[in-house]
């Protein structure tokens, strides 16, 4: 029994105990809420303003909004902008090939985002916001969460404009040594060190420059409601499986106990 316990302890585990960094990147919280219709609607409205020029969501159907409240007329009259039907998959016109030759490479299809990234909607969050201006790369932007972005920042008008400020770091048989603010005083440690010694560049934070049409609370919200939609999306299903997945460990756990006491009581006369 208490074997069989600790088996579902460590099953539940992975639950509720996994947090949002990886690859080195620290991910902003989301804390986005699959249960809120209103913020997966919005999310929904943004996305076929924004993304859907390039990116597609081809693995679901634009009736499946239906099932956070929006009726087949909302769906046609703020979702769909094409000859598209409310039981076609959410595809777009632009070609392959076209997108390959402005972008470097196709728009990738966001369907699944939220489950392929590690972080899910804290990776997508934080992407949102982490745009910022480097005249080096084609777009002139790049991203803290996905170095060397090859798209532009869509949303620009409505977060503003930000401005990385670098912290420079010195480097020594795959650890930081040192850290500084500005990068001639790294680069004189690192002369004065000499060989085996690396600088490197990292964004340190962002400042905003130029502000947008919106306010950085409200900013954030797009964001949630951007992460909060591409999380649905990626599994419709998650909060009723999680409220089945309840139902069935509570199942198993009585099974379980019932199949103690008979199996005491069966054997009791052998004992």
């Amino acid at each position: 029994m208490k074997k069989l316990i600790a088996v579902i302890t460590l099953a539940l585990m992975p639950l509720t105990g996994m947090s949002a960094g990886g690859g080195g990147v620290q991910l902003q919280k989301a804390n986005i809420d699959l249960s809120n219709e209103a913020a997966i609607q919005r999310g929904a409205k943004l996305f076929v303003n924004y993304c859907m020029g390039c990116h597609s969501a081809q693995y679901v159907r634009y009736k499946l909004f239906t099932k956070v409240g929006l009726t087949e007329d909302d769906i046609k009259d703020n979702l769909i902008f094409a000859d598209a039907k409310v039981g076609d998959l959410m595809k777009i016109a632009m070609p392959e090939a076209e997108a390959g030759s402005w972008f470097g490479a196709p728009a990738p299809d966001l369907t699944l985002t939220a489950r392929i990234r590690h972080g899910g909607p804290d990776w997508i969050y934080s992407y949102l916001k982490g745009f910022y201006v480097d005249p080096s790369r084609p777009m002139g932007v790049n991203n803290t969460v996905f170095p060397n972005v090859g798209m532009p920042h869509v949303l620009w008008d409505m977060q503003g404009i930000q401005n990385p400020v670098y912290r420079y770091e010195v480097h020594h048989d795959g650890h930081t040594v040192a850290e500084f603010d500005t990068e001639a005083a790294a680069d004189a440690y690192v002369k004065e060190q000499g060989e085996g010694f690396r600088l490197e560049r990292v964004v340190d934070r962002l400042e905003l420059s130029q502000p947008g049409s919106l306010t950085a609370a409200e900013y954030d919200q797009v964001s949630r409601d951007l992460a909060t939609f591409l999380t649905y999306i990626s599994e419709p299903m998650k909060l009723e499986r999680q409220s089945m997945g309840v139902w069935v460990i509570l199942f198993l756990l009585v099974f379980t106990v019932l199949a103690y006491l008979m199996k005491k009581e069966w054997w009791k006369d052998i004992h």
